[in-house]
């Protein structure tokens, strides 16, 4: 492998056969994902695991990795290209097959490696793809990882070994069929839409759930990575629209949504309301709270202010600390913290021992909601919904702003908005009782409510969530109010879903 200039590549030409090409914006906070082979091609892929195999060894780590990938059929070219890329960086690779991400980071844990690679690209549509990646169980690679290998594979500064290997290892989703589920049994009825967008929780959801004694009704469990009905993400609305659909059609108790990889899980319940993951985290922060006194909870800032202000979790002694939006985020506070939970809007539910693995596992939430509905027997998932403080939160919106303007971009909106408190100014009418800069801007409004404005960490958007505990009305207002503001700014195109 050469080591020109990696932007010198094109495709369709003898040097793209041969040497890595690979699009610089794809290491993102945590994650890396390109277009495939737009962005990246293999020999491209080869040197990202040269690059994470270096990592491995100059921390002195034993030189193990686990391997996964999802459902997509060049994901497997993809692995093979990495697995490359980490043997002869000196790395004896363990690989699980085709896998859902928890199942990969289960992996790590259940083979004792001492590193992870999970080739995926999630909800991403077809064309996408990437690699998640861990050191340190349960955690992944945040920030400072990303940027060290960022660095290493676009300078060529990784260091070929020897002793690398490869070895398949079967019994793996055996294995974490059994940890999530253990000797656990519904003694109620409960009808259950699964819904997997044609993703690769296809292969996994549906059985999970029948092994626990569930009615399924499957709805888009295909295996069909072109997503042909829409991109598999439970926090989208066309997939949570659907989901409600068939619980009103079938009388469900709920429907639980999976996205492309299954470390997310969205939930409707059984009127067909759109629940989003904060609030059903909150009515299992509940339970968690009753049986484990004291506990502590992680939110993202994209989250409802409920978990502040609820009545029953005060009552229990729980504490809840506000962290940044992003899986590798939230899970290592988790850890840092000694959380038993944490939760986060777009449906990553990082669920710590005793009760999970301390990682996000959509798998795992199923089971955690079903032990709920057998601990509520006689209850409707709607009662345990209406039991929460009232409030009036937008689905997570995402209007375009390119990769390479869009952390600037945010730096003036924000400065905008600080302005806007210091002239005692407001967003609807509400003052701005103070503004928490730990991940974007999370602007608190003196009536509870709040306006929420952030990077994407892995696509290119800004992210906008906007609450109210007084009406749906007075959301939208606090939404045009501060898209206003946003609209400032000309780099700013139009949102993927509005109100």
């Amino acid at each position: 492998m050469t080591r020109q200039p990696l932007t010198a590549v094109r495709p369709n030409t003898w040097e793209f056969l041969r040497d890595a090409m690979i699009y610089p914006a794809g290491f993102r906070e945590y994650d890396a994902r390109w277009k495939y082979p737009d962005q990246i091609n293999l020999p491209g892929v080869t040197a990202l695991g040269l690059g994470l195999g270096t990592q491995i060894m100059r921390r002195g780590l034993e030189p193990t990795i686990a391997v996964g990938n999802d459902y997509r059929d060049y994901s497997l070219a993809i692995k093979q290209a990495l697995t490359l890329g980490l043997m002869r960086a000196g790395i004896r690779v363990r690989d699980i097959g085709p896998a859902l991400s928890p199942m990969t980071y289960f992996a790590q844990g259940y083979l004792r490696t001492s590193a992870v690679a999970m080739v995926t690209a999630s909800h991403n549509p077809n064309g996408w793809t990437g690699v998640k990646m861990g050191l340190d169980y349960p955690v992944t690679h945040g920030p400072d990882e990303m940027s060290e290998l960022r660095d290493m594979v676009l300078g060529g500064t990784w260091e070929e070994a020897p002793g690398g290997s490869y070895e398949f290892v079967p019994g793996v989703e055996e294995a974490y069929m059994d940890d999530l589920v253990g000797d656990f049994r519904l003694t109620r009825p409960l009808k259950v839409v699964c819904a997997c967008g044609n993703g690769t929780a296809g292969r996994f959801a549906p059985r999970l759930l029948e092994r626990i004694g569930a009615e399924v009704v499957p709805l888009h469990t295909e295996l069909d990575y072109t997503f042909p009905n829409y991109n598999p993400n439970p926090e989208d609305m066309h997939m949570l629209h659907d989901m409600a659909g068939v619980v009103r059609e079938t009388r469900a108790d709920l429907a639980l949504g999976f996205d492309g990889d299954g470390d997310r899980c969205g939930v409707v319940d059984d009127e067909g309301d759109e629940i989003f993951a904060d609030k059903v985290g909150l009515i299992l922060a509940r339970k968690y709270a009753a049986e484990y006194l004291g506990a502590k909870f992680v939110v993202d800032v994209k989250s409802t202010g409920l978990y502040s202000a609820d009545p029953v979790l005060k009552d229990l002694g729980a504490t809840t600390e506000y962290w940044k939006t992003g899986h590798s985020y939230m899970k290592r506070r988790v850890r840092e913290t000694g959380a038993l939970a944490g939760f986060e809007k777009s449906g990553h539910y990082f669920i710590a021992p005793p009760v999970g693995r301390g990682f996000d596992c959509g798998m795992r939430v199923a089971v955690e909601i079903c032990k709920l509905m057998e601990a509520n027997h006689a209850a409707k998932f709607s009662d345990l919904k209406k039991a929460l403080p009232t409030s009036f939160i937008t689905p997570t919106m995402s209007p375009h702003c390119p990769d390479e303007e869009k952390y600037t971009v945010l730096e003036r909106i924000i400065a905008r908005l600080q302005e806007v408190q210091s002239q005692s100014g407001g967003l609807a009418g509400h003052r701005i009782s103070g503004i928490i800069t730990v991940n974007g801007a999370r602007v608190m409004l003196d009536h509870g409510g709040f306006a929420l404005v952030r990077a994407s960490s892995n696509t290119p958007n800004l992210v906008v969530v906007c609450e109210s505990p007084e009406s749906a009305e007075d959301m939208k207002a606090i939404f045009r109010d501060l898209d206003t503001i946003i609209r400032e700014q000309p780099q700013v195109g139009a949102y993927d879903q509005t109100l």
